[in-house]
C-alpha cells in the first residue's frame, strides 16, 4: 500500500475519532462548544488529506485511484457531514446515554423520500468531488499522468446514475414496514 493510501486510512481513523471525541465531549462531559469544535474538525482532516494528494501530485506522482479518493472523499465528508453527525448523535444517545427513543427505521414514501435525499447528497459530493478531480487534472495538464483521476470520475458518474435508480424504485416499490 502507497503511502496516498495509508494517509486515506488515517484520515479514515482521525474522522471516527474527532466524531467520538465530539460526542462523548457533549453528551459526557456536557461541554457543547468543545464538542462542537471536535465535530467541526471533520472538514479540515479531508482538506489535509486532499492538500497531501496534491502535493504528492505535484512532486511528479502519477496519479491512481487512490488520490482521486482523495477528493472523493472529501466531497462526501463536506456533502454527507452533517447528517452523518446527526445519525451517529441519535445511535450515541440512544445507545450510550439511554436518552432518546431508539431511532426509526424507515419504510414506504418516508424512505423513499429519505434515499432521495441522500441520493441528491450524493450529487452535491460528486460536484465537489469531481471539481477537486478537474481541478488536479487541469493542474496537472498531462493526460498520460491524470488517467486514473478521469476514469474514477467516470465510475463515480456511474455510480450516481445507479444511486438515483435506486432512489427512484423506492417511489414505484415503497420499502414494506419491517413487522416484529
Amino acid at each position: 500500500m502507497n503511502f496516498i493510501a495509508w494517509i486515506i486510512v488515517a484520515c479514515e481513523i482521525g474522522f471516527w475519532v474527532v466524531i467520538a471525541a465530539g460526542l462523548i465531549t457533549r453528551y459526557i462531559f456536557n461541554k457543547k462548544r468543545l464538542g462542537l469544535f471536535f465535530l467541526a474538525l471533520t472538514p479540515v482532516i479531508d482538506l489535509l488529506l486532499l492538500i497531501v494528494t496534491a502535493n504528492d501530485l505535484y512532486n511528479g506522482a502519477t496519479a491512481t485511484q487512490v488520490h482521486a479518493i482523495a477528493a472523493i472523499y472529501l466531497g462526501v465528508s463536506i456533502a454527507f457531514g452533517k447528517s452523518m453527525i446527526r445519525w451517529a448523535d441519535e445511535r450515541f444517545l440512544y445507545y450510550i446515554k439511554k436518552q432518546e427513543p431508539k431511532p426509526v427505521r424507515k419504510h414506504g414514501l418516508a424512505y423513499a423520500k429519505h434515499s432521495m435525499k441522500g441520493s441528491l447528497q450524493h450529487v452535491l459530493a460528486f460536484i465537489i468531488g469531481g471539481a477537486f478531480l478537474y481541478l488536479m487534472i487541469y493542474l496537472i495538464d498531462d493526460p498520460s499522468k491524470t488517467e486514473a483521476l478521469s476514469g474514477m470520475l467516470k465510475v463515480w458518474a456511474l455510480i450516481l446514475g445507479i444511486d438515483f435508480l435506486i432512489s427512484v424504485s423506492y417511489f414505484i416499490w415503497p420499502r414494506p414496514q419491517k413487522t416484529g
